[in-house]
């Protein structure tokens, strides 16, 4: 019995970062068992309205009341739309505890939110890692840029990036392949900002898209991206990344893999004589049968909400307070990302352009402020994604040969218009944390999840910078009718959920170590965004797939 649970590694999440884990090991012949809460999705085969039209939907792509009535969080999100919602959970899927308005989306099947993600992907820069330290908050980070350049690299020749050498010392240049076009409006505002500003620059988003496919591309059996701009149901091309067409069926070709799907992670188990992890529990989604698998080192991704919810529920008598907590921080110093400020315009002066085609990026700015110290009145970073667009107006009665004849005249088109969003830090306070309800429990048995995590003066500050210094750049592009939004969104549906167990160099203050593993149980790796000591503004993605590669190979540098 016990060889048929016995493996030398176990990744729990299967996911962005945790595919990335089973990648690695799988590759340098590790026995890996894999373990997702949700169903298993397979490449091409469980993407039912990949290749669907519009006109296939009952509603034609709108949501229906009473499904939106059943899921308020689910709903919120900008990719949940009709032909997706099979890849989110529900809301009543996992029920949480909401101390404070958080709107936690959640994707519960193997390839986790990797099928439905934005797929922007940025460096973080020395300037990231070191604004806990010159911004003065928080603790320092145990790494610095220098240690993840090499598996950013490592991490974006595999999965394929789209980009342009920018040159730019606040967001690194990476392993990049040819960038798709941007609108004339980006371009007119890209030379604005040129030739008024030396701190800041528009740029074309870096996105996971594959422009140009290379060998290692199809022998992953991925195509070119086509384009559709319905990435959320699922790529049948393979031209996004995602752990289903990519990291999952390469590790499974080793042979080296057993994915175990609907399999929820009730704890890691700690064996007191060894002072290690031994193992993990399991609870079978549909049988409700439990279970427990063995391994030499156990890594954690599965999200940093529920890594850090598993590590607080893997109770002992040597770890009362969950599994490596000795200073009672872990679930503490969560962080986010503050999306709420936007501001959007009107772009006149260009009536003769329209967009041909679709494309699934945009352009983006990269910080400018606080780089040495919180000059700019708050603390943190923030970044500046730009979307641009010309709409086609809705209100055209004919039909046939007329219909195509206007479709053609200027006339049916709105002005060319802009929005600017604000894509902010938010500073790790102790106040905002996750912890376990002492009561309540889910369908597994399970203490449910408590989320305390919510915005401060410091956000409200950075806000008001943005709006203040996009005004002045609209002004000086030209641009009519700006007007500042705040969404007044809660926290949580930026889907960047960070910390909860993060690193640092000194045990007493954080929970893990410099290679990703608990400072006290060091065969435990928790490589996914529990791992963050701070946020800084890119969208992390990237970062967390560069960090799980790292810490896998650490593991088996260390195993020898």
């Amino acid at each position: 019995m016990m060889r048929e649970t016995r493996y030398e590694a176990i990744v729990i999440g299967a996911g962005m970062s945790g595919s990335w884990v089973a990648k690695e090991l799988c590759d340098k012949g590790v026995k890996t068992l894999m373990l997702d809460r949700g169903p298993d999705v397979k490449h091409l085969k469980d993407y039912p309205t990949a290749g669907k039209y519009p006109w296939e939907y009952e509603l034609r792509g709108a949501m229906s009341t009473s499904h939106t009535e059943a899921n308020p969080i689910a709903s919120r999100c900008y990719a949940y739309k009709d032909g997706a919602t099979h890849f989110f959970a529900p809301d009543d899927a996992q029920p949480y505890i909401q101390m404070q308005p958080f709107d936690w989306i959640k994707g519960y099947q193997v390839g986790g939110k990797s099928l439905m993600w934005a797929r922007q992907t940025q460096r973080w820069s020395q300037y990231d890692f070191s604004t806990p330290d010159t911004n003065e908050f928080g603790i320092s980070w145990p790494i610095a840029y220098q240690d993840l350049a090499p598996w950013y690299s490592h991490v974006e020749e595999f999965i394929g990036i789209s980009g342009e050498q920018d040159g730019l010392d606040v967001l690194p240049d990476g392993v990049f392949q040819p960038p798709k076009e941007i609108t004339v409006v980006d371009k007119h505002l890209r030379h604005i900002v040129k030739e008024n500003y030396k701190d800041r620059h528009v740029i074309y988003a870096r996105c996971a898209h594959l422009t140009d496919p290379k060998e290692i591309h199809r022998e992953q059996g991925r195509g070119q991206c086509q384009n559709r701009t319905i990435c959320e149901r699922g790529c049948p091309f393979g031209g996004y990344f995602s752990a289903n067409s990519s990291t999952i069926p390469w590790a499974l070709r080793t042979g080296n893999l057993t994915l175990r799907a609907n399999s929820v992670v009730h704890s890691i188990v700690y064996d007191e004589a060894t002072g290690k992890a031994e193992g993990v529990k399991v609870i079978d989604a549909n049988s409700k049968e439990e279970k427990v698998y063995y391994a030499d080192v156990v890594f954690l991704n599965a999200g940093s909400i529920n890594s850090t919810a598993i590590l607080l529920n893997s109770q002992s008598d040597r770890y009362p307070n969950g599994l490596g907590n000795d200073n009672g921080l872990l679930g503490k110093y969560c962080g986010f990302h503050n999306y709420r400020a936007r501001i959007s315009a009107t772009c006149p002066g260009f009536e003769d352009k329209v967009v041909d085609g679709r494309s699934p990026t945009n352009v983006y700015m990269p910080r400018y402020v606080n780089l040495d110290k919180d000059k700019d009145g708050f603390k943190g970073a923030y970044g500046v994604a730009i979307y641009t667009a010309r709409y086609r107006k809705q209100e055209i009665e004919a039909i046939g040969e007329d219909l195509v004849k206007d479709l053609m005249k200027d006339k049916n088109f709105h002005s060319w218009s802009i929005i600017s969003m604000m894509m902010g830090e938010t500073i790790p306070k102790e106040t905002n944390s996750i912890a376990l309800d002492p009561k309540a429990v889910d369908q597994y048995g399970i203490p449910l999840v408590q989320i305390n995590i919510g915005y401060d003066e410091n956000d409200e500050k950075m806000m008001e910078h943005f709006y203040h210094e996009w005004e002045k750049i609209y002004k000086l592009a030209g641009f009519t009718n700006v007007e500042r939004i705040d969404t007044n969104q809660a926290p949580g549906l930026d889907i960047h959920e960070m910390g909860g167990a993060r690193m640092g160099k000194d045990p007493k203050t954080s929970i893990l170590n410099a290679n990703n593993q608990l400072h006290a149980v060091d065969n435990v790796y928790v490589s996914d965004g529990a791992c963050m000591t701070s946020t800084s503004y890119q969208n992390p993605s990237l970062t967390y797939m560069a960090l799980a590669a790292r810490a896998a190979n650490h593991y088996m540098k260390s195993r020898v």
